[in-house]
């Protein structure tokens, strides 16, 4: 975000979603799968590399794996490629023992369901009450024990899973600073892209992107405000599904803005991402945005068809949404030629009347939720905490500023502490003119005009690269209007410029996660574009 006289929302959206993307150029769709060699190495060959779910579920089952020998090989591969691209803050001392436990029951019981035994690694915002930091990358909060799980958490323990530890992020999910670099947090450092290692991840969940794109874990939980859980998704060519608010519960989970935030997988396949999200969702006492989901909730492994994108109607927004890179723009000429071809009727323009008025309203609101919310959390870990207030997270900075501000500082903390009770007009104003514009004016109207299942667009510019002098710059991406309404959002690999990822959205009304999967899913099955990571120091900008 670049300084300027009053912050301009769209340029902040704009950078956490995108990373600062610098756009490159595109091959068409045989040149994606045909793509001509680079000229490293190729990472080590690891057995589990690009297994899904239903894989490990499959050996573990003949006998062929344990969820302990699960562990040590994931925690084998962090230790000996993550120094690369830092995606993981910490691991989970209890995992082997979580583990063992799980082959037991497995053995004496049978499993618990898809997760069983699986090893999952978490954002370091979503909380545990066990051996692990929960921070949101600060060193504010180190040895600052939550009172207990998060529900994502729990719920991950419920269903047999191994959480395998905490990943790195941008700091208190890159609502610090107008000059931020994604993925750096003062705990962790820089995460780094594994397609190329001078690109940025895209922030804030970075280190869950990087870490599910490299296989050093099954699958990863992020989170997202706007742009948090689908803009490293598809920086890193993963799927990531951000649920309609309410489905999944944030207690526990270090907050932005409880009009917006909500948890998600992030995982290389639809149907992994699926299986995660089934686990995730229930009404949770300690959330009352939860409550508007009881029994909408669903196993969603249900809606993988391969054929599900037949007679589906797909909106195109182009005005807003497209554009901005002529590459990606080919990108998406080829998805919707694909689309097409599995069946669906695409509406093309359906544009979002709304959008870019509803940029300044939703910085305003975020920055009354933040001081209300973090606030909220930080009394809740009671006296042996070092901040209980944003108010003392400001000063603890500024009395650390070696540590946590070596690069950028922290004028979004600032404002927030300016901000008054969440009773203010200012704030009641600006939560109604978002809800109006980008729900009801917004995505409800181009949908109802033109009878839309969903609407489709580029997630994101390319990854760009990672600059800790200026920080993070413009690009283009669709995730405000989905997190501003709180609306389900899914991004699945669409392809590739010079090796660089990038994703295609699908996103519509609320609890429509299921057609949303259903359509990702049948996509990828037609196109299946993504490819591992290679680790490459930088991009390969030849011509192909």
């Amino acid at each position: 975000m670049k300084p300027r006289a009053s912050i301009d929302r769209r340029t902040f959206l704009e950078t956490t979603a995108a990373s600062g993307a610098m756009l490159a150029g595109a091959p068409g769709l045989a040149g994606l799968v045909r793509e001509r060699a680079r000229p490293a190495v190729d990472p080590p060959a690891f057995e589990l590399e690009e297994a899904t779910i239903a894989d490990l579920q499959a050996g573990m089952k003949s006998g062929k794996y344990t969820s302990s020998h699960l562990v040590q090989q994931y925690v084998a591969r962090i230790q000996a490629m993550d120094k690369q691209v830092n995606s993981v803050l910490e691991l989970n001392p209890d995992a082997a023992e979580i583990a063992a436990q799980m082959d037991a029951e497995r053995k004496a019981k049978g499993p618990r369901g898809p997760l069983h035994g699986i090893p999952i690694l978490i954002k370091d915002n979503i909380a545990t009450q066990d051996k692990m930091n929960t921070t949101a990358g600060s060193r504010a909060l180190l040895g600052a024990r939550p009172p207990r799980d998060s529900f994502v958490a729990a719920r991950l323990r419920a269903a047999g899973a191994v959480i395998l530890g905490k990943t790195n992020l941008s700091e208190w999910a890159n609502f610090r600073s107008t000059h931020s670099t994604s993925g750096w947090s003062g705990r962790g450092g820089q995460c780094r892209n594994p397609y190329a290692m001078d690109r940025n991840p895209s922030g804030s969940s970075s280190g869950s992107g990087v870490a599910a794109s490299a296989s050093f874990c099954a699958a990863a939980i992020g989170s997202e405000t706007d742009g948090s859980i689908v803009s490293p998704s598809s920086c890193c060519s993963l799927v990531g599904i951000k649920p309609t608010l309410g489905l999944v519960s944030r207690a526990g989970i270090i907050p932005i803005a409880h009009s917006q935030d909500t948890a998600g997988p992030m995982a290389r396949t639809v149907a992994d991402a699926a299986a995660v999200l089934t686990a995730l969702t229930g009404v949770d006492p300690r959330d009352p945005a939860t409550a508007a989901s009881d029994g909408k909730g669903a196993d969603y492994t249900t809606f993988l068809d391969p054929r599900g994108l037949q007679g589906a109607r797909l909106g195109v927004p182009r005005k807003h949404l497209f554009g901005w890179s002529p590459k990606v723009d080919a990108l998406m000429e080829q998805a919707i030629a694909v689309l097409k071809a599995q069946g669906a009727v695409i509406v093309d323009p359906a544009d979002i009347p709304t959008l870019g008025q509803f940029d300044d309203s939703e910085f305003t609101v975020l920055l009354f939720e933040f001081k209300a919310d973090l606030n909220a959390y930080l009394a809740d870990l009671g006296p042996a905490a070092p901040a209980h207030s944003l108010q003392d997270l400001i000063a603890w900075n500024s009395a650390h500023a070696g540590d946590e501000l070596p690069y950028f500082g922290q004028e979004i903390f600032e404002r927030a502490q300016e901000k008054g009770p969440l009773t203010d007009a200012e704030y009641l104003e600006a939560l109604y003119h978002d809800r109006r514009m980008s729900q009801t004016d917004g995505i409800d109207a181009v949908m109802k005009q033109y009878q839309l299942d969903a609407l489709i667009a580029p997630t994101n510019a390319p990854p760009g690269l990672t600059d800790l002098v200026n920080g993070d710059s413009g690009g283009g991406g669709c995730s405000t209007p989905p997190a501003v309404s709180g609306y389900p959002h899914v991004t699945v690999p669409a392809g590739y410029t010079f090796g660089l990822p990038v994703g295609l959205s699908f996103f519509g009304l609320p609890w429509s996660e299921g057609k949303l999967i259903k359509y990702a899913f049948a996509y990828e099955q037609a196109t299946r574009l993504r490819r591992p990571p290679r680790f490459l120091p930088t991009a390969d900008l030849r011509p192909a």
